[in-house]
């Protein structure tokens, strides 16, 4: 009879433990989902629209993951080449040529130059060129930690700003737009 006793006994206690491990990996759990929660993704996905009589247009996607935003650009409806892609001051699209968008964003006041030139300075609206194919279409990727999406840091904050696609080329030289041409295309980041 003791020995069943002591059996008994010894099961209840490993079942007592099996509880307690289980309760450890709820815990676990719960402090997992909770690190998952606390980590913000904002997201904006805005169409350009034509300008300048061209037919250009786009689909812009930014996101905004652990103070890191990354842009991704569709576009068509523009010539075989390059095209220069910039983000400008408003985010006010209105005006027939995209002119009502004002310069290049450029909150640190740097001249104009290409993405990353430590140098010789960029504006923070200096996204770049990309390569159009003779379809019409092209795509340009970056990500970035000096942008954000609704942070209100006037220098990194690209809500209220426009981008806009060019008609040519940025040459990355000439002051203060880089020479790009006809603004072909527009939209606003306005959510």
């Amino acid at each position: 009879m003791k020995k069943m006793q002591w059996s008994l006994l010894g099961l209840s206690l490993l079942a007592f433990m099996a509880c307690k491990n289980d309760a450890k990996k709820s815990d676990t759990e719960e402090e997992v989902e909770k690190v998952v929660e606390e980590v913000e993704v904002k997201e904006i996905t805005l169409l350009l629209e034509s300008r300048s009589g061209s037919s250009a247009t786009g689909k812009v996607s930014l996101t905004d993951e652990n103070g890191v935003v990354t842009l991704v650009a569709n576009l068509s409806g523009l010539d075989a080449g390059t095209h220069a892609i910039h983000f400008h001051e408003k985010a006010d699209c209105s005006a027939a040529d995209g002119t009502s968008t004002g310069g290049h964003w450029n909150p640190t006041f740097e001249p104009h130059g290409k993405w990353g030139d430590n140098e010789g300075g960029y504006h923070k609206g200096d996204i770049g060129n990309f390569e159009v194919g003779e379809d019409g279409t092209g795509t340009i990727e970056m990500s970035t930690s000096e942008w954000c999406l609704g942070c209100g840091d006037e220098k990194k904050d690209l809500k209220g700003k426009a981008i806009i696609v060019h008609q040519g080329a940025d040459d990355f030289v000439s002051q203060p737009s880089g020479a790009a041409g006809a603004r072909v295309s527009c939209g606003g980041i306005v959510q």
